[in-house]
Parts: C-alpha cells; structure tokens; sequence
C-alpha cells in the first residue's frame, strides 16, 4: 500500500498501482470489445524537460507518465491519469504537459459513484460540485 493508502493490484499480468486504475483497465477492454474506443495504451510517457549537463553534471529528463493513452473513434486521442489524490509534482506536471502538449487533451479522473452515472468523473469536476455541495452544508 503506498502512503496514498492506494493498493498495487494485478490484472491480466499486468500491475497497477491502485484498484481504480485496474478497474478503469478494465473499463477501456470492454469500450473496446463494443466498439466505443479503437485502441487504448498503457503509461504512455511524455518528455517534458530533455537531459542536460551543466558544470559538468547530468541532468536525467523529466517525464509525465500517464495511465492511459485512448484512441476515440474519431481520431482524437485522449491521455488519461486516474487520480485519487493530486500531489503538488502531479499538480505541476500537469501544467507543464499542458504547456508542452497543447493538442493533446489530457483528462484527470476519480471514481464517483455518487456523481456520476458511469462511476468516472473528472476530477476538476468533482471539486467544483464537492465545493458548491459544502456551501450549501451538502455532504
């Protein structure tokens, strides 16, 4: 279990690092099998910073690894983190995958089974409604 309490699960061979990670694996195969989404990719990895020396030292490169990539039926392609928790690093390279990656759309989302019909919800969106909801003294 990582500090996150996030819990590494196996699936198809194949280990994630939480249960809602694996559960949208699995979520992407069947979109897949019915036709809803080409093809999906897992942690695909986006430069965001290359190497280099400076005073004789070397800089290893910085990289954003996603979840997800989908190919959509229509061409676009969608990168996918499922989120349980956004840590100041995920917060910035957010950012600069943003900066780096303009044409990409790069999604952020939490399993929600209270606000929304297909237990995924982005995660921008959830704060929005938790927000509005404490306001208003809503749990």
């Amino acid at each position: 279990m990582s500090k996150y309490r996030a819990e590494k699960v196996t699936v198809d061979g194949i280990r994630f690092d939480s249960k809602d990670e694996a559960r949208y694996y699995q979520d992407l195969k069947k979109r897949k099998v019915a036709g809803e989404i080409i093809n999906f990719e897992l942690q695909p990895k986006y430069e965001l910073q290359p190497s280099f020396k400076k005073n004789g030292k070397k800089y290893q490169p910085i990289y954003y690894v996603a979840d997800f990539l989908i190919y959509h039926n229509d061409g676009s392609l969608e990168v996918v983190d499922v989120k349980g928790m956004a840590t100041p690093v995920a917060i910035q390279k957010r950012k600069e995958f943003d900066y780096h990656y303009p044409e990409l759309k790069l999604s952020w989302i939490t399993r929600s089974l209270k606000y929304s019909e297909d237990g995924w919800i982005d995660v921008d969106e959830l704060k929005k409604i938790r927000a509005k909801n404490s306001k208003r003294g809503v749990s």
